[in-house]
């Protein structure tokens, strides 16, 4: 996502700056873990680590990106060889990669019941606030990566003005169109819902499919929760999150949310509930729809089934106010270390290794994510600089702080919403319901 201009998921522009060292710092947050004196003392007469290595297994949790296991894996690696030149630390991994719908909980279960991973993912938006709260984030802000971070990135990490984790997807994204069928019939992404149905109409009748269905995991139907609240937020609605958090409000106030959704559920592919994310990426990939609500994460997914693939994003239209047509922008996947990490110090090394001057560029890179370090000189891609435009213009917003059990809920009635189980109304009954609740179990 850079070089000239970088999305960087909150907005600005930047140029390249050379910048920090690499390296960490073992002294870092509160509770279990190596301290600077547990590393190998013995050294060489030319300052190289020399004895017996020490050895260290680091348990890596890497929820929902098992789409990136080769490429996380082969970077392990080389922070082994590293750590093992530099330190004389003999590191090998643990790794795990569960499913995005399972991730959170089990998380939260291995937390609290002190089965800590030493690096562990989660969600910025969703799970950062909860999880520093509960004490599960450790400070990073002495450490080298912090001062290399984009300041609109840095921010969307940060607790208390605490870097608390690595910045891995930050993301601009609406939903995802194929510039080849939108440049063969002359169309170009609408502005308002009133536009967004002709351009339905004049897909249909080039007997082209307008949207891709991918309904087999709840997250995906999830994602018209942040986009359709986002807009609403941030237009006609300012004060629906604001009274939601305070049990004045209600779904109800912002109906008009489901408006696009009937557009789409009643425009896209067939047999949606047998289609998964990989299913949904190919089927995309291949022409097989005009538009997919999804985000830009799934790129390299779609690159893969078809390399010649041309895809833009654009945001979401769900009213015909001007206002409400808005990129959502945030950082969702990042990488924290607990506290009570038994290998804390190397742990550490690896997140700071994670945004290596020279090593990360290739990283992220190869991950199709954009740029987040002062340092990261790669291109942009194509969908990058589609979603800068907006971004550019001030038609962005932050991610709304939506409690992840509302949208883990979101997603299984919005399922049921398509499959015709439940009403607007359910839906509407069971989000006010869960939001409560949420705030209740917040309050404790």
């Amino acid at each position: 996502m850079k070089k000239t201009i970088s999305i960087l998921t909150a907005v600005t522009i930047l140029g390249l700056t050379a910048a920090c060292s690499g390296g960490g710092n073992a002294n870092n947050g509160a509770g279990a873990g190596n301290t600077a004196n547990d590393a190998p003392s013995n050294t060489s007469a030319d300052n190289k680590p020399s004895g017996a290595p020490k050895k260290v297994e680091l348990k890596i949790f890497l929820g929902g990106l098992d789409r990136f296991r080769e490429q996380f894996d082969g970077y392990f690696e080389k922070f082994a060889e590293k750590e093992k030149a530099e330190k004389n630390i003999e590191v090998t991994f643990n790794s795990e990669y569960p499913g995005a719908d399972n991730a959170p909980q089990i998380l939260k279960t291995r937390l609290a019941t002190g089965d800590v991973p030493d690096v562990f993912s989660l969600h910025a938006g969703n799970d950062m606030p909860t999880f520093y709260k509960a004490g599960y984030l450790t400070d990073l802000s002495d450490q080298p990566l912090a001062g290399k971070l984009i300041d609109g990135i840095k921010d969307l990490v940060s607790m208390d003005g605490k870097v608390v984790a690595v910045p891995m997807e930050s993301l601009s994204w609406g939903y995802l169109y194929n510039k080849k069928i939108f440049a063969d019939l002359g169309i170009t992404p609408p502005n308002t819902l009133t536009e967004m149905k002709a351009v339905v109409q004049k897909l249909k009748d080039n007997k082209v499919t307008p949207f891709l269905l991918s309904y087999k995991e709840s997250w995906i139907p999830q994602l018209f929760l942040p986009l359709t609240v986002g807009g609403l937020v941030n237009s006609s609605h300012p004060d629906f999150m604001d009274k939601m958090n305070s049990d004045q409000g209600s779904f109800a106030d912002i109906k008009e949310m489901f408006d696009i959704i009937d557009l789409v559920n009643a425009n896209g592919t067939d047999r949606a509930f047998e289609k998964g994310n990989d299913d949904g990426a190919a089927d995309f990939a291949n022409g097989k729809a005009a538009m997919w609500v999804q985000g830009t994460w799934d790129a390299d997914s779609i690159l893969k089934m078809n390399d010649k693939a041309e895809f833009g994003v654009a945001p979401l239209p769900i009213n015909d106010d001007p206002a409400s047509l808005r990129i959502n922008v945030s950082v969702s996947t990042a990488l924290s270390v607990p506290p009570t990490s038994k290998n804390k110090e190397v742990a550490i090394d690896l997140l700071n290794f994670i945004l290596d001057d020279q090593a990360s560029n290739d990283l992220y890179q190869s991950l199709k994510f954009n740029p987040v370090s002062k340092n990261h000189t790669f291109k942009p891609y194509p969908w990058v600089e589609d979603a800068a435009v907006y971004v550019n213009k001030g038609q962005s917003y932050r991610d709304p702080a939506i409690p992840s059990a509302v949208k883990d809920e979101s997603g299984k009635a919005l399922q049921s919403y398509f499959d015709k189980k439940l009403s607007k109304e359910d839906v509407i009954k069971q989000l006010d319901k869960t939001w409560k609740e949420a705030n209740a179990a917040a309050a404790k």
